[in-house]
């Protein structure tokens, strides 16, 4: 299967960008055709998995609607730039040995060295790209439109989880692909559940370029014991919202319900919620009641309790290990903290380096928060929510990355090229 997929990326990848973004349209298409038979193989999947957690059924369902949507993103995806796209011959002659400062090589630009070659950069594919999934059919879809934007050829592992929505996609991928000509093995489906498969994948150096591991703390230790290729992590979200003393606090009720709530069971959504000490009385009793009308519990510090409570919220008491917890429910950790640097601290110690927000009227504390926090989305007066792929403009993502090698947040096609050095000489050699 690795050869094959390797043989079949080089065809790939000696394609226009306007070939590519045909398959990719082809594959939307079938996906629209065989939806019926998708949204059965799901109710299949969804039937074997009644004992799974609320998170993980909410994320392994397929509706009419989700898939809609994961069509509507596959064909954004075509829509975009080509990430390889670059002039064939150099571009004007920038002087001197390195770009000018505050620039940097790209796809238009050369630059001279001291003998005189002229140097330019080119984006190439990474090559066989694995994806390893637990949960998310849908994985299968987003990926496989990225991928074939970005050149690069396409192994999926899906988890027992997902066998039938994930088998049922991927033959509506292949016959996208077929319809245009393209071989069918730049998306691959590995139907073996067992953990050894895995493995395999994950030693599989010169075939698989990369493993991109999507799932809980179960696969991430795998990976961590057995992984011989590169990888790069898409690990767990404890995702936190500061509301600082100089917030809007309409604002901030919205943006807190909304980060929490809208869809509690996926990585982006609010698990920490840090409230200065200044506005934590009028602030969480008005979220409280309206938290507690949704059916969030509320996990709150000995600062918070008391307020909630005699908001008439009731709450327990947060226990240590509730902030170092991704819930992926409706559970939310409450702590009062004395202003900024209180929050800044809590977040460098608990935080996993994926989503951040601070709903405040003061721009420099804002511009501190966006500049000191290590995560992977900062944002100011906007929900974790918007930490995605499709809500930042990629169209879809491979997964959101909590790895600062090679990429850092969401994975467009961008992400899954890297550049390459092209030298044009008359003749020289080294000195």
């Amino acid at each position: 299967m690795l050869l094959a997929a390797r043989e079949a990326q080089r065809g790939l990848a000696r394609l226009s960008g306007a070939d590519r973004d045909q398959a990719i349209r082809a594959v939307a298409d079938a996906l629209h055709r065989r939806q019926a038979e998708i949204l059965a193989a799901n109710d299949e999947d969804v039937a074997r998995g009644a004992a799974l957690s609320p998170a993980l059924l909410d994320r392994l369902r397929l509706t009419p609607a989700r898939l809609s949507a994961l069509e509507a993103a596959i064909r954004a995806v075509a829509a975009q730039p080509d990430p390889l796209a670059g002039e064939e011959a150099p571009g004007p002659v920038i002087g001197g040995m390195n770009p000018p400062a505050g620039t940097t090589a790209s796809l238009h630009a050369s630059w001279t060295g001291p003998t005189g070659i002229v140097i330019s950069e080119r984006r190439v594919p990474l090559g066989v790209i694995a994806i390893v999934y637990e949960a998310r059919p849908n994985v299968a879809a987003e990926c496989a439109a990225l991928t074939l934007k970005s050149g690069n050829a396409l192994v999926l592992r899906g988890g027992k989880e997902a066998q039938a929505s994930s088998r049922a996609i991927v033959q509506a991928i292949a016959d996208g692909l077929s319809e245009v000509g393209l071989d069918q093995a730049v998306v691959q489906l590995v139907t073996d559940p067992a953990r050894e498969a895995v493995v395999e994948l994950l030693r599989a150096t010169g075939l698989v370029d990369l493993v991109i591991p999507r799932g809980g703390a179960g696969l991430m230790a795998l990976v961590d014991a057995e992984a011989r290729v590169p990888v790069i992590r898409h690990g767990q979200g404890i995702c936190h919202v500061y509301v600082d003393a100089q917030a809007d606090l309409a604002m901030a009720l919205d943006i807190t319900d909304n980060a929490k709530t809208q869809r509690p069971g996926v990585c982006n959504a609010l698990e920490t919620l840090l409230v200065d000490a200044a506005i934590a009385e009028p602030f969480l009793s008005a979220l409280g009641p309206r938290l507690g009308a949704k059916g969030v519990e509320l996990r709150a510090c000995e600062r918070s309790r008391p307020v909630l409570e005699r908001a008439g919220t009731t709450c327990r008491a947060a226990h240590p290990e509730d902030y170092d917890t991704e819930f992926l429910a409706l559970i939310l950790a409450v702590l009062v903290v004395d202003g900024l640097p209180a929050a800044l601290e809590h977040i460098a110690r608990h935080g996993s380096h994926h989503t951040a927000s601070i709903v405040t009227q003061d721009p420099k504390a804002a511009e501190r928060f966006l500049s000191e926090v290590d995560a992977s989305c900062v944002l100011h007066n906007a929900s974790t929510r918007l930490n995605d792929g499709g809500e930042l403009g990629l169209g879809a993502e491979m997964g959101i990355s909590t790895s600062k090698l090679h990429a850092y947040g969401p994975m467009g096609a961008k992400e899954l090229t890297q550049k390459k050095r092209v030298v044009r000489g008359t003749g020289q050699i080294r000195p």
